[in-house]
């Protein structure tokens, strides 16, 4: 995994005492207490087990408003990636899609950086460890996304499979292991000047994450060339002109605000089963023909023009009111 401290190094500066990226992450059950009375930074572990929490370090998570934020949270280390973080990122996505008052998710990071890529401390554990270890324990991973599709049963690849589309809200540097969690998003928000850098190269890494498969296809092979055989910074302002952004702000503020604006319209807005299947026809449409596409659709209006949100749909174009999911 590769780093925006092997293109900024004086990232580092200041932090001699690196933390390796374990950290022991317990579970306890709360039989009694209801999500509202719950501590904060605790958040359940996963749909069938309600009953336990996890005690979260490196990321927080709030629901309000039908969206829930993960905020990536080790602004010291520009929220630079652990296996811990990792850990509690997927727990966090597993808690807003087994949750029916969450209807959007935003992913943004804490202090001045998305995510620095790979902590150093890790990178150098690599090297003492003679291979890569990402630093989780598979036996404490949530599997969110997992079993919608095959092709989406892997890291990252695995926000492809969730029901709720996932906004990532750049609100400064993302390198690495952070270009590739901003990518696997299905829409992108950043502040004008943050830098993004596939990093990889500077490391003598491949590319990272599938990255080669995905960023292709969202900014087409000659962009995706450019990114991904130089690693080098391109700002924000440029990534949108590529294509990869949905939008560019000057300020954090006009950034964080546009995208819960938007996320708070596709919560209230659109109806939640066409989100889901929209969502999963992009992906899975991207595996499949044309011909292929158009008779899976046919089925699905079949189908959901029989359910109660197309019929409230309707009503509330008839009666020229919003609808009401």
């Amino acid at each position: 995994m590769s780093s925006i401290a092997t293109v900024y190094p004086s990232v580092d500066e200041g932090f001699p005492h690196r933390q390796a990226s374990s950290g022991l992450i317990y579970a306890m059950l709360m039989r009694t207490i209801d999500r509202a009375d719950r501590p904060p930074g605790i958040c359940p572990l996963a749909p069938n087990w309600d009953n336990d929490v996890m005690q979260l370090k490196a990321v927080t998570y709030a629901s309000a408003e039908r969206i829930a934020t993960i905020t990536l949270n080790r602004p010291h280390r520009m929220n630079a990636w652990t296996g811990r973080m990792h850990t509690e990122y997927r727990w966090c996505l597993a808690q807003a899609e087994a949750d029916s008052d969450v209807r959007v998710i935003i992913v943004t990071g804490a202090g001045r950086a998305f995510c620095a890529g790979a902590d150093a401390a890790a990178l150098e554990g690599h090297i003492e460890k003679g291979g890569y270890d990402p630093g989780t324990n598979a036996a404490e991973l949530a599997m969110p996304g997992f079993g919608a599709q095959p092709e989406f049963d892997a890291n990252f690849a695995y926000h492809f499979g969730l029901t709720k589309p996932v906004i990532a809200a750049i609100n400064g540097p993302a390198a690495g292991v952070g270009l590739v969690l901003a990518c696997f998003a299905d829409l992108r928000f950043a502040v004008a000047g943050a830098k993004l850098t596939t990093a990889h190269g500077k490391l003598g890494l491949p590319a990272e994450y599938g990255l080669s498969w995905l960023l292709p296809r969202l900014i087409g092979v000659t962009h995706a060339n450019d990114m991904l055989l130089s690693s080098r910074v391109v700002l924000a302002e440029e990534a949108q002109r590529m294509g990869l952004l949905n939008g560019c702000f000057e300020t954090v503020e006009e950034m964080l605000d546009h995208a819960r604006g938007y996320a708070g319209m596709l919560a209230t807005q659109v109806s939640p089963s066409s989100i889901k299947e929209t969502k999963r026809q992009i992906y899975r449409d991207l595996h499949q023909d044309a011909a292929s596409a158009v008779r899976d659709s046919e089925d699905l209006l079949n189908r959901m023009m029989t359910e109660p949100e197309y019929r409230e749909g309707v009503r509330a174009l008839v009666e020229k009111r919003p609808p009401r999911f």
